[in-house]
């Protein structure tokens, strides 16, 4: 008999938390198309019956918004943390119904005109800050979305619109399967020396995974991957020096050929997006971006000039100390190292330089301690407890947590769940925070209190192996930190006014900030002796190497800002002056950008583009200056605690509730700059930046 999955159907079930252990691909399609359906007549009467009021325009509007970004929220996660063909069907079959209901809200002209009449109303005065920022900031984003536009107009930007999504999942699906599709078999133990215990281990943990039964650390069989920790562990430790440039090659041109090529779904991107600012009226993209940003294109092209400016000269002492100690070890491609050579000679100059070692130092970074100490460090900054939850919420993997945050009055505030391994196959590569629910009063399971928040962390770490628990990179307890910081924004805001609420309504470059904040503390002395503890015996980090891993802040600082600030500059000048079908392709235009902005040229056949998900297939197309510009508001951040007294405890402590309750709360319900100015009591400064990574002093403030 057939199965009806719109009824009992866990998608669409009033939960608390999501039921992952119940969901499944044959969910998707049934509870979308029912959700939409209930969606539209929700609109429906929304549109004939409401008035500008908050009441009965605001509120209904929230609730509708909500379910769908929550349903259709859990459903990406899925597509993220467990990809299988099944789910991506199910989502290619329902997306273009949701885009079609998304676009048909965003283009609500009764909705748009309701909005307005309040902006010109008598009673706008009456509204906090945060409720006209709501409502200037619907406004904008109905203009954005096409409202405005005629019906032939409207219908071509909408095709777009549909096309444009798909395009963006198509882009993702790809860079997934290139990246699964490539393995490198090792049989000879001469092939991978170099390579540490862990780096060994994991290969040989993926080759019993491919039916390798007898594969060992020791002996192998090994087989590398394109995976985060595999493929960087080559580089950084691989003597093998054909077997990095094989890696290093495969990893620049993933999802570059056959049904897995993204370049042409690059340049129909692109293309799409130049055809929608048009229409809009603006000259480009970039310009269209820059309509929810704090920067304009002028100012970001100046801070990216700047910090170019600021460490270029500091990346070529970086390379010509590589040569150098690179010819001091007769390394045979020291006159001429290339891209492959880079990573594995700089984790030698800083073994060299600071008298440490990598997985040395992963002995006193098991995760379970170094979560202990980032909980410790939340309750010592913003007064918040963390408990372990698990039980409580059902989970997509064995390996999720799931966590409680408390105030210190022990009242639950938020959750989150963490997913902390690399799952080669099926799980996306890199690090991030999805909110699976926001605060709000409106949306609440009660009349008496806000729904409270709960959110994803999501990393990619090295799992356990060989018996032994998860043992962190420091760059992996840096990322964890990061993307705590994106949480703590979800978590501690205390905006009841749900779609300002978290990081909803903020200008973009603003939101990078509280992670890159949490980095900040990394390096801070009493924080890492904090985290450092050895897995076996318990031990602090020997005071001998903390100072030396602190030392390290500034290592080779100038060369990684200027490779960030490569991206930065392509998906600027890709979205403000990329000709379609012009004398420039957008590899040509990556080229000529790299000239400026990396000391070492690219290689020729470098296709980065191809897997460049941040501007392709997420939110920060003409946007990835974003990371820089919120760098300068973030190290101005953590200089406020230097100034008050990194050892006074109580002025910590009075420095770090002020934070919270400005940058952690106030949400999108306040212009970013005056939120950081109610922090700090001035507006930013690029001088903490530049003292923090030891670069020429070459910037201005914007």
């Amino acid at each position: 008999m057939a199965v009806d999955y719109q009824y009992n159907n866990p998608l669409l079930e009033d939960f608390l938390f999501p039921p992952y252990d119940a969901i499944q691909p044959k969910h998707v399609s049934p509870a979308i198309l029912s959700l939409l359906d209930q969606l539209e007549s929700n609109l429906v009467e929304l549109e004939t019956r409401g008035e500008p009021t908050w009441p009965k325009l605001v509120e209904p509007l929230e609730k509708i918004k909500d379910r769908l970004s929550v349903v259709w929220g859990i459903v990406n996660h899925l597509n993220a943390v467990m990809d299988s063909p099944e789910l991506r069907s199910a989502i290619e079959e329902v997306q273009p119904e949701k885009v079609k209901f998304q676009l048909r809200l965003d283009q609500s002209k009764p909705i748009y005109t309701a909005f307005k009449a309040i902006r010109q109303s008598s009673e706008w005065e009456s509204l906090n800050e945060a409720r006209k920022r709501i409502v200037e900031a619907q406004i904008k984003e109905a203009v954005l979305n096409g409202v405005s536009l005629e019906d032939d107009k409207r219908q071509h930007f909408n095709e777009i619109q549909q096309e444009l999504e798909k395009l963006a999942q198509q882009f993702e699906e790809n860079i997934l399967d290139a990246t699964n599709k490539f393995e490198k078999l090792i049989t000879d133990k001469k092939d991978i020396e170099g390579m540490t215990a862990t780096g060994l281990a994991m290969a040989a943990q993926m080759a019993v995974s491919k039916g390798h039964e007898n594969a060992t650390a020791e002996n192998g069989p090994w087989i590398v991957t394109l995976a985060g920790p595999s493929y960087r562990s080559i580089m950084q430790h691989a003597k093998n020096r054909s077997l990095r440039e094989e890696l290093y090659r495969a990893y620049v041109t993933r999802a570059t050929t056959g049904v897995l090529d993204n370049t042409e779904i690059i340049n129909h991107i692109l293309k799409l997006r130049l055809e929608k600012a048009k229409l809009l009226g603006f000259d480009n993209y970039a310009e269209v971006s820059m309509e929810t940003k704090m920067a304009t294109v002028d100012k970001t092209e100046e801070l990216i000039e700047e910090l170019c400016n600021a460490c270029h000269s500091s990346a070529i002492q970086d390379m010509e100390d590589l040569e150098i100690f690179a010819k001091g070890h007769n390394a045979v491609e020291a006159n001429q190292l290339r891209h492959w050579d880079i990573n594995f000679w700089s984790e030698r100059l800083r073994e060299s330089r600071y008298d440490i070692n990598e997985e040395e130092l992963r002995a006193f970074f098991p995760l379970s301690r170094v979560i202990e100490g980032l909980f410790s460090l939340g309750k010592k900054l913003f007064g918040i407890n963390i408990y372990p939850a698990d039980g409580l919420a059902p989970v997509w993997n064995n390996d999720v947590r799931f966590y409680c945050v408390k105030n210190l009055s022990d009242v639950p505030i938020a959750y989150f769940y963490f997913d902390p391994y690399s799952r080669p196959h099926g799980k996306r590569g890199g690090a991030w925070v999805d909110l699976v629910v926001g605060r709000s009063r409106v949306v609440s399971h009660d009349a008496t209190s806000c729904r409270l928040p709960v959110v994803h962390i999501v990393c990619n770490q090295t799992p356990p192996l060989a018996g032994k628990p998860s043992l962190m990179t420091f760059r992996e307890v840096e990322a964890l930190f990061h993307e705590f910081g994106h949480a703590l924004q979800h978590m501690l805001t205390n905006q009841d006014e749900g779609l300002v609420s978290g990081t909803k309504g903020i200008e973009w470059d603003a939101v990078e900030l509280p992670s890159q904040f949490m980095e900040h503390w990394c390096y801070q002395r009493d924080t890492l002796m904090s985290i450092a503890k050895h897995y076996k015996t318990g031990e602090s980090l020997p005071e001998e190497i903390c100072s030396k891993l602190l030392a390290t802040r500034t290592f080779r600082a100038g060369s990684e800002l200027l490779r960030q600030l490569r991206f930065a500059s392509v998906d600027l000048e890709l979205h403000k002056n990329y000709i379609p079908g012009g004398l420039e392709s957008v590899f040509d235009i990556d080229q000529r950008v790299s000239r400026k902005t990396q000391v070492m040229p690219l290689q020729p056949e470098d296709r980065f583009l191809c897997s460049f998900s941040h501007i392709f297939a997420d939110t920060y197309a003409a946007g990835y200056y974003c990371y820089q510009w919120a760098e300068v508001l973030a190290a101005d951040a953590f200089s406020a605690f230097e100034e008050a007294g990194l050892n006074n405890e109580k002025a910590v402590k009075e420095t770090g509730i002020k934070f919270r309750e400005t940058v952690l709360a106030l949400g999108g319900g306040k212009s970013p700059l005056q939120v950081f100015i109610d922090f700090r009591g001035r507006e930013p400064s690029p001088e903490p930046l530049r003292r923090y990574y030891g670069l020429k002093p070459a910037l201005a403030v914007s």
